[in-house]
């Protein structure tokens, strides 16, 4: 790692590992100000607010599922729960999302939990040349392309919601 990167937070470093195990040439960047939310991400980037990659987590039929969704719109847990084939849709809360990823809800990176997590990936997202999603905390960022996304998370695409 670079001196940078041996800078970044703990959780951020976990995150460029998992890049670099990937064979992923892209890099987790600290910026100064909070990317807790999609506008303040693209505020920060200076991009469009879909190009930004929000780490959602779902309990499906109690199972959880990281939902990797543009931040364009909000994710349709109807269309999420027939996509998955699941009879409920809940919103994990705080507590489960820090639990299950070992993140802080708002920088929820795709990889980087203490165990692999079910991920699907917002379809929405193949709109967009470059995606940004969290670095493992609140103030961290990597930009990613859809295909480097699914390959780093294993994720399938889904529609998650009506434009």
């Amino acid at each position: 790692m670079t001196d940078d990167q041996q800078n970044l937070p703990e959780r951020s470093r976990i995150v460029q590992q998992h890049l670099a195990d990937a064979g992923i040439a892209s890099r987790v960047r600290e910026l100064p100000d909070s990317t807790r939310t999609a506008a303040d991400a693209a505020a920060a980037l200076g991009c469009v607010v879909g190009a930004i990659a929000s780490s959602l987590l779902f309990l499906a039929d109690d199972e959880p599922v990281l939902v990797m969704t543009s931040g364009r719109h909000r994710v349709d847990t109807d269309i999420l729960a027939a996509q998955l084939e699941a009879a409920t849709i809940v919103m994990a809360s705080a507590k489960q999302v820090r639990a299950i990823t070992g993140q802080a809800i708002g920088g929820v990176a795709p990889v980087g939990h203490p165990a692999p997590i079910r991920t699907v990936i917002d379809t929405a997202l193949s709109d967009y040349e470059t995606i940004w999603a969290a670095g493992g905390t609140p103030h961290t960022v990597m930009p990613l392309t859809f295909e480097q996304l699914a390959a780093l998370t294993g994720g399938s695409p889904v529609r998650v919601a009506t434009d």
